[in-house]
C-alpha cells in the first residue's frame, strides 16, 4: 500500500524537520480534492483531479492509491467519468493514510 522506500527518500531529500510540513501539506491538498470528489463531483474535471492525486500520491509513497488514480485516468479517457469508482478510490486513500500515519507515529515514538 505504501512505498516506504519512497518515504525514506523524501525524508532524506527534504530533511526530517521539513518532512512533517510536507506530509501536512500533502494531506490537506489531497483531502481537499477527495472531499470534492465525494461532495461536489465535477465529471469534467475528474481526469485532472485524478492526475493531481496520482502525482501527490507518488511523491509521498502512496503507491496503491497512485495506481488507482492512474487506472481512473485511463478509465475516464476510454469509458468516461462514470467508469471511475470514486468511493473505492477514497477508501484506498483513507486506508493508506491510516497505515502511513500509524507507522510514522510508531517510528517517532521509537526515536
Amino acid at each position: 500500500m505504501i512505498d516506504w522506500i519512497r518515504v525514506s527518500e523524501l525524508q532524506a531529500e527534504v530533511g526530517s524537520e521539513a518532512f512533517g510540513e510536507v506530509v501536512e501539506m500533502f494531506l490537506e491538498e489531497v483531502e481537499e480534492v477527495t472531499e470534492r470528489l465525494v461532495t461536489s463531483p465535477d465529471q469534467a474535471a475528474l481526469s485532472d483531479d485524478l492526475h493531481f492525486l496520482k502525482g501527490s500520491a507518488l511523491s509521498l509513497g502512496f503507491a496503491q492509491f497512485a495506481d488507482m488514480c492512474h487506472d481512473g485516468e485511463k478509465r475516464v479517457a476510454s469509458q468516461g467519468a462514470a467508469a471511475v469508482d470514486v468511493s473505492a478510490l477514497v477508501e484506498c486513500y483513507t486506508l493508506s493514510k491510516t497505515q502511513f500515519l500509524t507507522k510514522l507515529a510508531k517510528a517517532s515514538a521509537a526515536a
